[in-house]
């Protein structure tokens, strides 16, 4: 009995979560670990629903852009945890969500409480910086290198909102003492 109850609590769940990426037009979502084969996988699979929605050249090359700047972030960048937050250890979740007027693409992964300052300061700064100021500091973090104790210079942040020309929103989630959710969405117009 109790498997039953499972199995129609769970799929009563599947059903909701199904509902919800309709209400808000999300086209693909996963949750794992972030490969170069998974960033392959989903780069054609949102080049293959583009194209059938006969969606412009250069939109598609800009979520397509983003979408590669936002995986390899949290490939590269999505800390290691050896307390008790191993279950979010190098994973993420990606989505891409699809609205009237523009594409949005959210990553999340777990980073240590203590690197949310820094974050918060660079995506700041970023947001604050005018299309010539974004220009001049990517040449600059090519040039010199580092912002970051992971070996990281912004340049995929900074890359983004050249290439969107919108701010970065971003959020933290509290996940435990020493831990939060890291979300970060950016948009990208259909119609420029």
């Amino acid at each position: 009995m109790d498997n039953k109850k499972d199995v129609k609590g769970f799929l009563e769940f599947v059903y909701e979560f199904y509902k919800s990426m309709k209400a808000h037009e999300i086209t693909l979502v996963y949750e794992g670990e972030i490969t170069h084969q998974i960033t392959k996988a989903f780069t054609s699979l949102t080049e293959s629903n583009m194209a059938k929605d006969d969606e412009s050249g250069s939109v598609q090359r800009k979520v397509f852009h983003v979408m590669v700047e936002c995986l390899q972030n949290i490939s590269k960048h999505a800390d290691d945890f050896t307390s008790n937050d191993y279950l979010f250890s190098g994973r993420g979740i990606f989505l891409v969500s699809k609205g009237d007027n523009e594409y949005s693409v959210t990553t999340g992964n777990a980073v240590d409480n203590d690197r949310i300052e820094e974050l918060t300061s660079m995506l700041e700064s970023i947001n604050r910086m005018n299309k010539d100021e974004l220009k001049d500091l990517y040449k600059k973090q090519m040039k010199e290198g580092r912002l970051s104790d992971k070996g990281g210079a912004g340049l995929g942040f900074i890359d983004i909102k050249r290439k969107t020309g919108r701010d970065l929103e971003y959020h933290f989630l509290p996940i435990s003492d020493d831990t939060s959710f890291f979300l970060l969405t950016s948009t990208i117009g259909r119609d420029e």
